[in-house]
Order: C-alpha cells, then sequence, then structure tokens
C-alpha cells in the first residue's frame, strides 16, 4: 500500500518534465501520473514512504522554482484515490451523486481524499484538468445523507482557501445522466 502521494503543477511543460526527473532522482518514490494538461500546465504524482515523497517533491519544487502553480502532499492517502485517479473504479449503483469542482487538479486529489475519509462514501472519478481549462472534479456517491455530509465536509475543510468552485449534490440521479457523464 501507497503510505503517501506528492502532486505538483506546473506552468509550463519543459520545466515540469526537468523538475519530475529532478523528483525521481531525489529518492524512492514510485511515478504515479506525470502529463500536460489543459491549458498548457502538467501536473506530476509520485507515492511512496512519507520522508520519501516529502523529500521529492521539495526538490521538485526547487527545481520547478516561479513555474510551480501548487504543491501537496497527502500523508496517509486513502486507498480509494489510487482507483478514482486512473478511472478504475466499479461503477456501482448510486443513490445520490456528488460533484466537487476545483480551481486546480491537484486541489482534486486533496479534495478527493477528504471526501472518502470523512464519510461512507465511494469515489467514482477524480478528473484532473484535461478538457477542464485546468480545473479538478471530484465524482463520489453512497447514501444520500453520506453524499452531503462528505461535501459539507469538503466545503469546511477546502472552502475557506478558495480552492472549491462549486458543488453540486443529486439525489437518485437519472440513469441517462449517469452514463453521460461517465
Amino acid at each position: 500500500m501507497k503510505k503517501a502521494l506528492g502532486l505538483i503543477e506546473f506552468k509550463t511543460v519543459p520545466i515540469a518534465v526537468f523538475a519530475v526527473d529532478a523528483m525521481l532522482k531525489e529518492g524512492r518514490v514510485e511515478l504515479i501520473f506525470s502529463a500536460p494538461t489543459c491549458p498548457g500546465k502538467y501536473i506530476a504524482m509520485v507515492s511512496g514512504e512519507v520522508a520519501d515523497v516529502e523529500s521529492a517533491i521539495k526538490r521538485g519544487v526547487g527545481a520547478g522554482e516561479a513555474f510551480v502553480i501548487d504543491s501537496y502532499i497527502i500523508p496517509n492517502i486513502s486507498e480509494y484515490v489510487f482507483p478514482a485517479l486512473t478511472g478504475t473504479v466499479n461503477s456501482p449503483e448510486i443513490e445520490a451523486l456528488g460533484l466537487i469542482e476545483t480551481i486546480t487538479a491537484v486541489s482534486a486529489v486533496m479534495v478527493g481524499d477528504i471526501v472518502v475519509k470523512a464519510s461512507n462514501i465511494r469515489l467514482l472519478e477524480l478528473r484532473l484538468a484535461r478538457g477542464l481549462g485546468g480545473k479538478g472534479e471530484v465524482f463520489y456517491t453512497g447514501e444520500l445523507g453520506d453524499v452531503e455530509a462528505a461535501t459539507k465536509n469538503a466545503l469546511e475543510l477546502m472552502g475557506k482557501d478558495g480552492v472549491i468552485v462549486s458543488t453540486a449534490v443529486i439525489p437518485r440521479p437519472t440513469k441517462s445522466l449517469i452514463e453521460a457523464i461517465s
């Protein structure tokens, strides 16, 4: 099991690739995601032991300097975040659908970890920046009260920082809606 996840979002691709190489040379971390995103940004994610991830992210931020938009380390990340990032979650029966839009891709991963830990919900997907103008989207499901509680918790923890753009909770979404957004 991966203990921590480190994320960095960059303003430019060449500096990002340089910084990712520096991160990987710094410590024993696994590269989870490294790709350009909209609009002309780049996201990198590494996982491993907390100290190794901290060291790698520090090196990446140093190498990226003024081109770093956002960085964050999530120690003890929920095991449910990884399948949501890779789109490998089996679609369960959806009683209520929760959606949170964030200002950056990095903050979407942070919010995803928060909502899955806040209540008895299941992450469906974390959409990061591609086709979203650099923003992130968090999709989750569960019983209505749990989805509402998870949304409220995310707003309390992250809303004050201005990273949450909007939220919605949809009780009993239609099948055609679920198919359209899947």
